[in-house]
Formats: C-alpha cells, structure tokens, sequence
C-alpha cells in the first residue's frame, strides 16, 4: 500500500488549521487533486460525517465517499473511503510548534492501477503525488497567513 506523509509549520493556531483543513467544502481550495468535494447531510462535522467528491490523480479523474474515522478537534482528523475505485485512508494531524501548528498529512492508498504494472508504477506515481501533497501543504501554509479565519 503506497504511503504519503508530508508536513509543514502554519503560523496559525491549531484549532484554526484544524477547522479549515476539516472543511469538505475547503478541499478544493488547498488540495489541487480535488476537484468537487462537499459534506453530505446538513449536521455538524463529526465520527461518521459522509464527504462525497472526486479527484484527478495523474490525468484520472476518480469519484469517492469518504467517512470520518477520526474527529477529535484540535488534534486530530482522519477519513477512509467507503465508496469509489480507490480505496484509502488519510490522517490530518495538528499539534502546537512555535506559536503555530505543525500539519502533518498521511495518506495511505492501495495501487491505483491494479494488476502487475500498477506494482511497478507504484513508486513512480507516489512520487510525483508526494510533490503535489507537498506544494499543496506549502499552498495552505501560505493561505491561512494571508487569510486568517474569524
């Protein structure tokens, strides 16, 4: 299973990066592999929360379910797939650094391309999608900045 992890410091509170990067309808802001992305049902954020979307990895475009696993504000938020081709798992922690927040970003994914090719185009495609976790992290880094919540 292909693992992404990637961090950056946000020089914003945790709770503030935590209430963003929670945000279904934000993913389409910071993460530029997401192209729709919106809660289902009208209640609060929690364990359980449905996210329908659908992102665009390497010219495919894959539709998904995702469902809170994880919900424990400030800390801690995490979601798997329940629905779509792709199966996977992500963890968004936040802990308190230097009057900020250090975001770490782990995504843990089954290969994509199946069969004996997708083994080998494993490593490649986790590369490159590393450069975009990253570049994305530095994005939102950048955003909460200059855009501060509240």
């Amino acid at each position: 299973m292909p693992t992404i992890e990637e961090s950056v410091f946000i020089a914003r509170p945790p709770q503030e990066v935590f209430d963003f990067v929670a945000t279904p309808a934000n993913n389409t802001v910071w993460d530029s592999s997401i192209v729709a992305s919106e809660q289902e049902g009208d209640g609060p954020l929690a364990v359980g929360t449905r996210t329908r979307g659908a992102s665009k990895i390497m010219g495919r475009h894959f539709e998904w379910t995702t469902e809170v696993t994880a919900f424990e504000p400030p800390t801690e938020f995490s979601l798997h797939s329940v629905e779509g081709r792709m199966k996977f798992v992500v963890t968004s922690t936040f802990a308190p650094a230097d009057g900020g927040t250090r975001f770490t970003y782990r995504i843990d994914a089954e290969s994509g391309l199946g069969g004996v090719f997708g083994k080998m185009a494993d490593p490649l495609i986790q590369r490159a999608q590393a450069r975009t976790v990253r570049a994305n992290l530095e994005s939102l880094a950048e955003l909460l900045v200059e855009h501060p919540a509240g």
